[in-house]
């Protein structure tokens, strides 16, 4: 079986006084490469991971693509890292399966390569992976959807603003999640798309950003002027939906649903933007990354995921102010004190 580790716990090895053949600090280097360095996710990220390097004596540098789907540039980073000698890597993939084998001639060099937020593909590619339990993340929200609207569910014109064509697992999980929460029947749960559900009418790219998410949206109601929920990939997406369907006048009478928690995300909760969204907390997943470089430059271990599951679980929280019953949630007033951004 597994071992379980709590956050506490982890902590507490990573950063314990008793570590055998301790390395020199100034030999430990890590690396962060993220998807964009534009969105506020990723920014607390790097935040997160700058802090903690500086806390521990870790030498870190920090990449990031052009836009969110750019594999070329997180490749040529990879690269870079071996060449520099890390003895760690953090990495959100933009593209989980095309990563794998500059990922893989990373750690046949000996460099511990921890997945942040997006599991490769398979998971196993990278040593661990930090992340929010992504399927949970969507079906928190489809179930919120789903109860409340009660009766009218059965008839829900559904709109998904998804990430990239390439599809890539963060998309994928919090997609079929979603679907999953909604009630509607998977197909292969590995794939977007493939569905038969007619309340699934449009699926669509955002690229996960503000002007993706209101021309995604765009298209959509091309498709289906009745679409009355919709599901983001995460909350600059759902703004730019926002802003689409208010410049036809919908603004009030569609269902829109997200992911990231981050503290813009929160207030377009609390202002009625977006009616749920499910909080994830970045700031952990990349500090809990440095310490896992620290302590296997220091004793040569690697991080255990969460038991029962194939990767760290560092947590999940729906955020609205419209609770339903059965669906565990807090409000936006405790959102924006555990929000980022």
């Amino acid at each position: 079986m597994k071992k379980s580790v709590t956050y506490s716990l982890f902590g507490a090895l990573a950063l314990g006084a008793a570590f055998a053949a301790p390395a020199n600090a100034a030999d430990v280097s890590a690396c962060l490469i993220t998807k964009t360095d534009t969105n506020p996710f990723f920014v607390k990220m790097k935040e997160g991971a700058t802090a903690k390097a500086e806390e521990l004596g870790v030498a870190l540098k920090t990449y990031a693509g052009k836009i969110d789907g750019d594999n070329e540039s997180q490749v040529a980073a990879i690269e870079s890292c071996i060449a520099d000698g890390a003895k760690g890597i953090l990495i959100t993939a933009s593209n989980t399966k095309a990563i794998v084998p500059v990922v893989q001639k990373a750690r046949d060099a000996g460099i511990l390569v921890i997945a942040l937020d997006t599991p490769l593909e398979p998971t196993d590619a990278a040593d661990a992976t930090f992340a929010t339990d992504n399927f949970k993340a969507g079906e928190l929200i489809g179930q919120w959807a789903a109860k409340t609207l009660g009766d009218a569910a059965a008839d829900a014109h559904i709109a998904y603003l998804d990430l990239t064509p390439s599809q890539p697992s963060v998309d994928v999980l919090r997609d079929q999640g979603f679907m999953q929460g909604f009630g509607i029947e998977l197909g292969d749960p590995n794939r977007i798309g493939d569905e038969t559900d007619p309340r699934n009418v449009c699926h669509d790219i955002t690229n996960g950003n503000e002007e993706g998410g209101r021309t995604a949206m765009e298209n959509c109601l091309q498709k289906d002027s009745a679409i009355n929920v919709v599901y983001t990939i995460n909350e600059p997406a759902a703004a730019g939906a926002y802003q689409a369907l208010k410049s036809v006048g919908r603004e009030q009478d569609v269902l829109i649903v997200s992911v990231d928690g981050g503290c813009p995300g929160v207030k377009n909760v609390a202002e009625g933007v977006i009616g749920a969204t499910s909080q994830q907390y970045p700031l952990l997943m990349a500090s809990l990354g440095i310490e896992a470089i620290k302590k296997f430059a220091d004793t040569g271990e690697k991080p255990e995921p969460t038991e029962g599951k194939d990767f760290f679980d560092t947590g999940v929280t729906l955020v609205t102010d419209k609770p339903v019953d059965g669906v565990p949630s807090i409000g936006t007033e405790e959102g924006m004190e555990k929000c980022w951004g």
